[in-house]
């Protein structure tokens, strides 16, 4: 089958084809960086011992935060799993930079063990997300104990091959948000930026390139199913601007999610099970 025309060139990887980390503190915007120097302090005071790593992630690394519209991404990896005192104590600290520091719309923070970060089932989801899309904030990177990664079939299933198993998931959400347009404004934005990069990640191997920013993902997504560019740069839209419009939700977990859930099986398989998805009944 003959690649599509007026595709963006390739990019996002190394001179010898692997995917490049996209972020750095150097290209962290003026404004963030006093919030991102209190996120890394109040972090290492908050953990203490316990703390492996801290990274950023998202648009501030890549510099291209909005001031008063970007959220601030932290990723902590601790030297055990993480306990829920952990979460309150991550909770805690989002929430009071974000009440102190005007230049953020919300602080989000993962929080792993580092065992689960190196381990092998993770090797191409969440280590893969740690070597290459986070930016270290403090302690030892671990990326210097993971692999480097190519834009492979593997990748794609095992960082968004899940999303048949999520639509139920996202419909209960749905169903048990309060019914205003201040509830679903966030449930928009979660599902747009998921299906976005789900659909990029699902023609990923073709391009052979990486990129994180909607816009460009979404055209790569439309060049290869034109029949499925429209939903998709809408998508792209309110990834970035989200409205709590049911339309828009309705859109995603009946027409558009569905069927890039049994595309995406059908290119790339299904993503392997976690433990802890298995013991679910």
């Amino acid at each position: 089958m003959p690649e599509p025309q007026r595709l963006p060139a390739p990019h996002g990887l190394d001179p010898d084809g692997f995917i490049a980390r996209e972020g750095s503190l150097a290209r962290v915007p003026p404004s963030f960086r006093p919030v991102v120097a209190a996120a890394r302090d109040r972090l290492t005071a908050a953990y203490g011992d316990r703390l492996d790593s801290a990274y950023l992630y998202g648009s501030v690394p890549r510099g291209t935060a909005r001031e008063g519209r970007s959220d601030l991404d932290l990723l902590v990896a601790l030297v055990a799993e993480p306990t829920e005192a952990d979460r309150t104590v991550a909770h805690a600290l989002g929430a009071a930079l974000d009440r102190e520091y005007g230049v953020i719309d919300g602080v989000g923070t993962l929080l792993y063990g580092q065992e689960r970060l190196l381990s092998e089932a993770e090797r191409h989801d969440l280590g893969w997300f740690v070597a290459c899309l986070c930016t270290p904030l403090a302690g030892d990177d671990l990326a210097a104990l993971l692999p480097r990664y190519r834009p492979t079939s593997l990748l794609a299933r095992e960082t968004n091959g899940d999303l048949a198993r999520l639509l139920p998931r996202w419909r209960a959400r749905i169903a048990a948000a309060p019914d205003t347009e201040e509830a679903r404004r966030p449930l928009v934005r979660f599902m747009s930026r998921h299906l976005v990069r789900t659909g990029f990640t699902l023609v990923m191997p073709r391009w052979r390139g990486w990129t994180s920013d909607l816009g460009e993902m979404a055209e790569v997504f439309g060049a290869y199913h034109p029949e499925r560019a429209a939903p998709m740069r809408v998508a792209a839209r309110y990834g970035r601007e989200p409205a709590g419009d049911t339309g828009v939700l309705r859109l995603y977990t009946d027409d558009l999610g569905p069927w890039l859930a049994a595309e995406y099986a059908r290119v790339h398989g299904e993503k392997v099970l976690r433990p802890e998805e298995e013991a679910t009944p």
